[in-house]
């Protein structure tokens, strides 16, 4: 992620907290060894310029971080979209910007 980047890092530490948010959260569970997540890396990029501050666009790595399991992330990448705390969708894979857009409007 640069360092202008919209996209924020979530942890364990702030993951309770972010998703509990008015606004749509999509959160991208991703690993430095994982292709496909790097794949998807530019888009999530896109999303959040686009979102501005109507979403907030986080990433959380799964290699130091625990709190995607208890949502049933069990490949990657995986990303999901909470609203107010609830898990609204679930993306597996590598989707496109426009199913990955879509899922957010859903959530607003």
């Amino acid at each position: 992620m640069s360092e202008n980047s919209l996209v924020l890092e979530i942890t364990d530490a702030n993951f309770d907290e972010i998703i509990q948010s008015d606004k749509p959260v999509l959160v991208d569970f991703w690993a430095t060894w994982c292709g496909p997540c790097k794949m998807i890396s530019p888009i999530v990029e896109d999303v959040a310029q686009e979102y501005g501050d109507t979403a907030i666009i986080g990433k959380m790595n799964v290699e130091q971080n625990t709190s995607g399991t208890k949502h049933g992330v069990a490949a990657l990448p995986t990303l999901l979209v909470f609203r107010k705390g609830q898990k609204v969708a679930t993306l597996a894979g590598v989707p496109s910007k426009k199913k990955i857009k879509k899922a957010i409007d859903k959530a607003m």
